[in-house]
């Protein structure tokens, strides 16, 4: 089953999804701009063989919910996500706003 929802954050929206598997949940949380999602995301991928189409992207692990995305610290973010001040460490929803 796949699910989409708004996700507001300070007045500005953005588009949870959730997708479930068997055995596991894939979330993301997207914008014009980039995404946060799950551990299933591959940030070295991006970095490095898709590092020309200059994907803002940052993930967190152990997550499981759109809220446990938003609130869980991220563990890695691509290089053009740091351009906009995203950081590891920094919350899911902070980034978000960042790639508003």
């Amino acid at each position: 089953m796949i699910r989409m929802v708004p996700i507001e954050i300070q007045g500005h929206t953005a588009v949870g999804i959730e997708v479930k598997l068997p055995k596991t949940n894939l979330v993301a949380v997207t914008t014009d701009k980039g995404y946060i999602m799950c551990g299933a995301l591959d940030v070295a991928l991006l970095n490095d063989r898709l590092k020309d189409r200059g994907i803002v992207a940052a993930r967190a692990v152990g997550v499981k919910t759109l809220e446990e995305l938003l609130d869980a610290p991220l563990e890695s973010v691509t290089h053009e996500a740091t351009k906009l001040g995203v950081t590891p460490g920094m919350k899911g929803s902070e980034a978000v706003l960042r790639m508003l």
